[in-house]
């Protein structure tokens, strides 16, 4: 069973950075569009950044410009940049391939996400 594992999330100051790492430890996704989601406090899960397998990519518009997400298929590893995090973007990050069922939707269980808090 493919198994999804974040990292890299953290307490940051309005206007930091981090880098999330996702990866599946034992399987490949490597034929999948991959994306990030994130689910802030009281609110559902969506998707705000995609990569295709040819890496193309596509952004949420409150995180376009500001986050970068990337593939790097050797390493079976996926990835997203924030830069200038803004209190809004505290939530629990999670990456899966996206369903098309929804914007919030993955097509393997969902792992534990790594934690971004944006705070002063």
């Amino acid at each position: 069973q493919l198994l999804l594992v974040e990292s890299g999330g953290g307490v940051v100051q309005p206007g930091g950075s981090l880098r999330l790492s996702c990866s599946a430890p034992g399987s490949s996704f490597s034929g999948h569009t991959m994306g990030w989601f994130h689910q802030a406090p009281g609110k559902p899960r969506n998707l705000i950044a995609r990569i295709t397998t040819g890496g193309r990519t596509n952004y949420a518009d409150f995180v376009r410009g500001r986050f970068t997400i990337s593939r790097d298929d050797a390493e079976n590893a996926v990835y997203l940049e924030m830069y200038n995090l803004r209190t809004e973007d505290t939530a629990r990050y999670f990456c899966n391939a996206p369903h098309y069922s929804g914007n919030g939707a993955g097509i393997w269980d969902w792992g534990q996400g790594t934690q971004v808090t944006v705070s002063s």
